[in-house]
Order: structure tokens, then C-alpha cells, then sequence
């Protein structure tokens, strides 16, 4: 009989009633951008000028061809924020359960920031945030 109670809880807890506000929040979510987005379409001007079809960046009048090539620091200094930025998000998960992890687990974080330590330090020896071009 324990074992009958035992899986009707298991099974009424994943029951599909239980993902129903998801859902609508979803729904509600979805039509709140769909609606916003036709309305602005629907009620906004819609006045084309020579000025507004400008192209520009940032404010800046573009100036010769936009296909020239780009160096290469610029991806690499994006890649390494990326990188490092994947690196704090880590530390939240130990940050929430550090007692419960103990010495253990601050050994384990010790360990990963020592990694990432040595691959910045590899990427200072090897210059690649030297910035001569």
C-alpha cells in the first residue's frame, strides 16, 4: 500500500498541471512582444528621408568600404572578456553552497582559478594583449 501512495505522489508531482502557469506566462510573454511589435508597426510614422536611411555606426558617418579587413586583437580580446566573463559565472554555484562543500570544494575552486591563472599568464608571455599595430 506504501509503495501505491509513493508512486501516485511521484507521478501527480510531474504532472502536467504543474507546467500549465509556465506555459500561459510563455503565452503571455509571446503575445505581449507580438502585439507590441504590430501596434508600433500599425500606429507609427512611416517617413522615409535621404537622412534616415543613412547608414552610420554610432553616430559616425561611414567613410570608404565596410568589408576591410579587421585585426585580429579585437576577436581575441573578445573571445578572452568571454572567457574570463564564463569564469565568474562559475564562482555562483560555489558561492551558494560553500559550507556545504567544505574544504573540498575550496580546494576545487583553488585548482580552477589556478588554471585560468597560468592560461593568463601564458597569454601575457606570449603578448597577445600587446597592442603595437
Amino acid at each position: 500500500m506504501n509503495l501505491f501512495l509513493l508512486q501516485a505522489a511521484t507521478s501527480a508531482s510531474n504532472s502536467a498541471s504543474n507546467y500549465l502557469p509556465i506555459a500561459l506566462q510563455l503565452l503571455f510573454a509571446i503575445g505581449f512582444v507580438a502585439l507590441t511589435l504590430g501596434l508600433t508597426h500599425l500606429l507609427g510614422p512611416s517617413r522615409k528621408t535621404a537622412d534616415k536611411l543613412e547608414n552610420f555606426e554610432s553616430g559616425i558617418e561611414a567613410v570608404g568600404n565596410a568589408r576591410q579587413p579587421v585585426a585580429i586583437k579585437y576577436f581575441l580580446v573578445a573571445i578572452l572578456f568571454v572567457l574570463f566573463d564564463v569564469e565568474v559565472i562559475f564562482f555562483y554555484p560555489y558561492a551558494v553552497n560553500f559550507r556545504e562543500l567544505g574544504w573540498n570544494g575550496f580546494l576545487a575552486v583553488l585548482m580552477f582559478v589556478g588554471f585560468f591563472l597560468c592560461g593568463f599568464f601564458y597569454i601575457l608571455k606570449k603578448g597577445a594583449l600587446n597592442w603595437e599595430d
